[in-house]
């Protein structure tokens, strides 16, 4: 007993020590490894996936996805020095290039070093598309969301050291913790915090594509589209790390008005789609 109040009282004391705070939310949220380390870990590993992929230069394309990726790194440094956080992104190394490769994906590093797959493109459709993707991909960055789930997953593992520690005088005990403990911390805990994570993008994603004169509204589109493309059945919602795409849909549509109002207190008043 004594054992398990010394884990408790460690585990807070982590939580409470090594927190940072999500500016779009207010909230305070994991940060057990600070940007001052991933941000160097994240630009080596993106030079290093550049230099192992074809990069598409030069074309109409890529200098779309430059152009779309400027302006939303631009809005987001409107909203945040707006918001108090000037100087939020002195560190970020922005970076945007298109790959050559038929997966339907995109991504944005720790440090804003982002990647557009040729796969994505078709269900992008146009500039706005781009736009949407593009903000989603930024706001899991600019949210920290790399740095939580690296926090998060050292919390599971600590907790999974201190239950084996604790019950390493009762084998059978012990067995049962590590089969329920992996499966209820992944369904219960790690699962759901990867589906707020993507939901948190969604919201943060329209308004930066809002403030760079983009309708949101394409957005909820650009989902639909990447439903009717999906082959074969969804997992369940509670079984994936993402929201279904109609969440995401209902979700959209309900918050694109206010990313438009939010987006008008910067003086944009059309919105591109």
């Amino acid at each position: 007993m004594k054992f398990k109040i010394i884990i408790s009282f460690v585990v807070l004391a982590a939580v409470s020590i090594a927190c940072t705070t999500n500016p779009f939310t207010g909230k305070q949220t994991m940060a057990l490894v600070p940007n001052s380390q991933i941000f160097p870990m994240a630009f080596q590993q993106y030079d290093q996936f550049l230099g192992e992929h074809k990069v598409i230069t030069g074309t109409a394309d890529a200098q779309r996805i430059k152009s779309v990726g400027q302006k939303i790194a631009t809005a987001s440094e409107r909203w945040l020095t707006a918001n108090g956080y000037a100087g939020y992104l002195n560190d970020y190394q922005w970076e945007y290039n298109l790959v050559d490769d038929p997966a339907v994906n995109a991504w944005c590093m720790p440090g804003g070093k982002i990647v557009f797959y040729t796969g994505i493109l078709p269900i992008a459709k146009n500039e706005a598309g781009i736009a949407a993707i593009m903000g989603h991909e930024v706001a899991h960055a600019l949210a920290n969301h790399g740095q939580q789930r690296m926090s998060a997953a050292q919390y599971q593992a600590l907790g999974a050291v201190a239950g084996n520690i604790a019950l390493s005088k009762d084998p059978k005990n012990q067995e049962a913790f590590n089969t329920y403990y992996g499966l209820g911390t992944t369904v219960g805990v790690m699962l759901p915090f990867s589906r707020n994570h993507e939901s948190e993008a969604d919201k943060i994603g329209l308004t930066l594509m809002a403030i760079a004169g983009y309708d949101p509204m394409v957005a909820a589109e650009l989902w639909q589209r990447m439903k009717a493309s999906a082959s074969g059945s969804a997992p369940p919602e509670f079984l994936s790390t993402h929201p279904s795409s109609d969440t995401r849909i209902s979700n959209i549509t309900s918050w694109a008005p206010a990313a438009k109002a939010e987006a008008r207190k910067f003086g944009v008043t059309s919105f591109k789609k």
